[in-house]
C-alpha cells in the first residue's frame, strides 16, 4: 500500500507561504539591525572614554 499525502487547500497553502515569507523578512530585518546597534554602542563607549580622558 502506497502512502499518499492529502492535498492541501490552495488558500491554506498560500497563507502558509505568505506567513513563512513574512517571518523570513522579519528575521532578515532583525539581523540587519543588530550590527547598527553594535556600532552605536561602540561609538557611545568611545565617546565616554574620550570624555573621561579629556575630563
Amino acid at each position: 500500500m502506497a502512502w499518499t499525502t492529502p492535498r492541501q487547500d490552495p488558500d491554506r497553502n498560500r497563507r502558509r507561504l505568505q506567513l513563512l515569507a513574512e517571518l523570513a523578512g522579519a528575521r532578515a530585518i532583525r539581523q540587519r539591525s543588530r550590527p547598527q546597534r553594535q556600532r552605536s554602542e561602540r561609538l557611545r563607549q568611545l565617546i565616554a572614554t574620550r570624555r573621561r580622558v579629556a575630563g
